[in-house]
């Protein structure tokens, strides 16, 4: 999980809001939005995040992701914050096939509890967790329930993100590098290119955790 650092409202969602009977009689509802203004709120998401998913770290290439209320918007949860900026991610996810195991926003879908989930929004949150070499999640600390549970929630123990995790991690364990090649390999990954919109790599957080 990496620290996500939110930026502004879209002006188009605050022009919304303004213009919304419904939003300024106190009555908040994330159907009303309309679809180009979804898109628009979706593609700062993904600039924010640096283009890569809010809880895994996988590259949100594509189509395939999704708008994520951190505090589910459901009547019976917390409709209340369900057009707040503050309150919305991009997760991995979108069109989901049969058979394929659900992870981060589509396994997390209406639980929500501040105290059990560690949020990406949180300035800390990367300290909550550690990487092996050969791709697994854990807890820094054991006894963290916290930890625990939101890759209990989250799935992120998932062999499908042990295997993404692993895969990414090689290319640095490559004997024939130097140490110093190493070193210089690690630097260039985690240095967003502006000429690339300001993308992170993939497993941002897992790299930095292992060569740094």
């Amino acid at each position: 999980m990496k620290f996500i650092s939110k930026t502004d409202d879209p002006m188009e969602l605050v022009a919304w809001k303004q213009g919304d009977k419904m939003f300024q009689r106190g009555r908040p509802n994330w159907n009303r939005v309309p679809g180009n203004i979804k898109r628009i709120i979706k593609d700062q998401l993904k600039k924010e995040q640096g283009y890569i998913c809010c809880y895994c770290q996988q590259s949100l290439s594509g189509e395939d992701n999704h708008i994520e209320h951190l505090k589910p918007k459901g009547e019976n949860y917390f409709p209340q914050h369900q057009i707040d900026y503050d309150n919305l991610l991009c997760s991995c996810q979108f069109e989901i096939e049969k058979g394929e195991p659900r992870h981060c926003g589509n396994s997390k879908g209406s639980w929500y509890d501040d105290i059990l989930l560690v949020s990406p929004l949180d300035s800390k949150c990367e300290e909550k967790f550690k990487y092996t070499f050969d791709g697994y999640i854990e807890a820094v600390d054991e006894n963290d329930i916290s930890a625990i549970t939101t890759i209990n929630k989250l799935r992120l123990d998932l062999d499908k993100l042990n295997d993404l995790r692993r895969k990414t991690i090689e290319p640095f364990l490559d004997e024939e590098l130097t140490v110093e090649e190493v070193k210089t390999f690690v630097s260039a990954y985690l240095v967003p290119k502006e000429e690339n919109e300001g993308k992170f790599n993939q497993c941002f957080t897992i790299i930095k955790y292992l060569f740094t």
